[in-house]
């Protein structure tokens, strides 16, 4: 089950791989019709009709979702880094990946930083900055943001939050691919916007981490179409323009 918004090439892959793509309206989690809890009636409905071998995975309040980050990613990130490191940020879509990797880093450092990267249109930078579950904006970002706290999100050890446009981000991902060879999406984009304002923050000498979680492949009818980024009016690179 997935929002009719996302986009088209990750509806192809699900399909490729056999899924039964049910695809729903984007409405608000408190909407009868969000694609949770879409998701969790169809598991409750399906379990009538097939015996054993239907779960409902609910990777937003699931808290094995960030157990397996406290686990795995944090002490890989811990690991990579020999303990030197400063700060950590990234978005939020479940909420398990701030939360697994904040909660481990700060049992081996209390001192190190963990921040939101936060893109508009998400309501969770209002949340964190001024107590107030508002969003404002908007952004062509697909699975992150988020209009509440998940079960996930509620164990993260948020200190600082930073709030990150498209046109502040993705130039930064059209950079990494002439750069570096890196191809990513929206959310890498976000992500790195945010460790770069975090960098800012705590000056010069500091290792700040993040992570690069999705690719460009994902998102090419969009962030990589300039025919997509002239109708949104964002920044299209001369070089994909052509």
């Amino acid at each position: 089950v997935m929002a009719e918004t996302q986009s088209q090439e990750k509806k192809d892959m699900l399909r490729l791989l056999g899924a039964d793509l049910r695809l729903v309206p984007a409405v608000p989690y408190k909407n009868p019709g969000n694609y949770i809890r879409y998701s969790e009636r169809l598991a409750d409905e399906l379990r009538e009709t097939h015996d054993g071998g239907v779960i409902w995975a609910n990777q937003f309040d699931n808290t094995a979702n960030q157990n397996g980050h406290y686990t795995t990613t944090g002490p890989e990130i811990w690991e990579a880094t020999d303990g030197k490191i400063d700060g950590f940020t990234c978005s939020v879509g479940s909420g398990g990946t701030i939360a697994g990797i904040g909660r481990y880093l700060k049992d081996q450092n209390p001192d190190i930083t963990i921040a939101l990267s936060d893109p508009e249109g998400s309501a969770l930078y209002n949340h964190y900055a001024h107590g107030e579950m508002k969003a404002e904006g908007n952004s062509v970002s697909e699975g992150i943001g988020q209009g509440r706290i998940t079960g996930n999100l509620a164990l993260a050890p948020i200190e600082t939050q930073y709030r990150i446009s498209d046109e502040e981000a993705l130039p930064l991902i059209y950079d990494l691919l002439l750069n570096e060879g890196l191809l990513l999406g929206g959310s890498s984009a976000i992500n790195v916007a945010g460790a770069i304002r975090l960098a800012r923050d705590l000056g010069p000498g500091h290792t700040i981490v993040t992570i690069l979680c999705d690719s460009g492949q994902r998102y090419q009818s969009k962030i990589w179409n300039p025919v997509f980024l002239k109708e949104k009016n964002l920044p299209v690179p001369s070089w994909l323009d052509q």
